[in-house]
């Protein structure tokens, strides 16, 4: 059997959370290099050399990489793009554990760029809904298309977080609805919401790189920039931000991470109209009772609580 040999780059604090993150996707063997290690390494093998180059130890400095393998076929692709997914997730929600840079040994960048793409299918979301990866052909259907090409940014459908809101964006949206996506990620929520008959959506997120990326999405399904704008900020910080979101909103969604979910809590009721809702999401489960506490601390009712895979999504009003 061939192997995929596979390195994810991070600092020494992330080493525990991605070997967890690892660990998740069914991933057991693990090789860890980290700054430690090294300079252990050099203190019990001094009788070897005369001095260790400098230059060297400059090199690892705060450096940690965590080794895996995983085997070259259907199953070891799909386990790829599903870390790939995670480790997105991951960065975005500790910038601090950065780079989280994940490379493959002996696999040319082309390749690379498009052998994950071969693990993301069509997903029938709710009653209504029809995921379909960009490079994907789908027959004639009765469902609603959302295309999509999440680039290099997070959001494709098929991590659960993602599932939980696109199903309850199925139920919600009946025609009309204002929506405010925050951290948006690809677009997949906001422009899930326009496909299935909202009339506006406002979306952000703190990486810059996502407005192309939504506009570029909403582009694939015939949405402008008439009814969609996409803006780069931190929604709990950039005043002037939240002065363009206005108010008024149907609908908050917010598939991010707890401490920012409930960094909003007290914050998003000004933005929606009687009778708004609040979605929220990427809620791990060791810190749903706690995320759900703080809602309710801040008044809202969970009216709806789902899970999947180890997260929550609540509906909140």
């Amino acid at each position: 059997m061939n192997w995929l040999e596979l390195s994810v780059d991070t600092t020494p604090d992330g080493i525990e959370p991605v070997s967890d993150l690892l660990g998740a996707q069914g991933v057991e063997s693990l090789m860890i290099d980290e700054e430690g290690d090294f300079k252990s390494f050099l203190e019990n093998n001094r009788q070897y050399w005369d001095y260790v180059d400098d230059a060297l130890l400059k090199e690892k400095r705060g450096k940690c990489r965590v080794t895996f393998y995983l085997p070259e076929d259907d199953g070891g692709w799909h386990t790829l793009g599903q870390v790939r997914l995670a480790l997105s997730a991951l960065k975005k929600a500790h910038p601090e554990y950065a780079p989280l840079l994940l490379s493959m040994q002996n696999v040319a960048d082309e390749d690379w760029e498009n052998n994950w793409k071969a693990f993301y299918k069509p997903m029938e979301i709710g009653e209504r809904l029809l995921v379909v990866p960009e490079w994907e052909e789908t027959g004639e259907t009765e469902r609603v298309k959302l295309l999509l090409n999440p680039g290099l940014t997070f959001g494709t459908g098929s991590h659960a977080t993602t599932r939980l809101c696109l199903t309850a964006l199925d139920r919600l949206i009946r025609g009309g609805e204002k929506v405010l996506d925050l951290g948006c990620g690809s677009g997949i929520l906001s422009i899930a919401a326009l496909r299935l008959g909202a009339a506006r959506a406002f979306a952000c997120d703190v990486d810059p790189a996502c407005v192309n990326v939504a506009y570029e999405n909403a582009a694939l399904n015939g949405i402008g920039r008439e009814r969609y704008t996409v803006r780069a900020g931190d929604v709990t910080a950039d005043r002037e931000l939240a002065r363009e979101f206005g108010g008024d909103y149907d609908l908050v969604t917010a598939n991010i991470v707890a401490d920012v979910i409930l960094s909003l809590a007290p914050r998003v009721r000004a933005l929606l109209k009687e009778g708004g809702a609040f979605l929220c999401s990427g809620i791990i489960d060791d810190r749903a009772a706690e995320v759900r506490a703080g809602l309710e601390q801040n008044g809202w009712t969970v009216a709806e609580e789902n899970s999947s895979e180890g997260w929550y999504c609540y509906l909140c009003r």
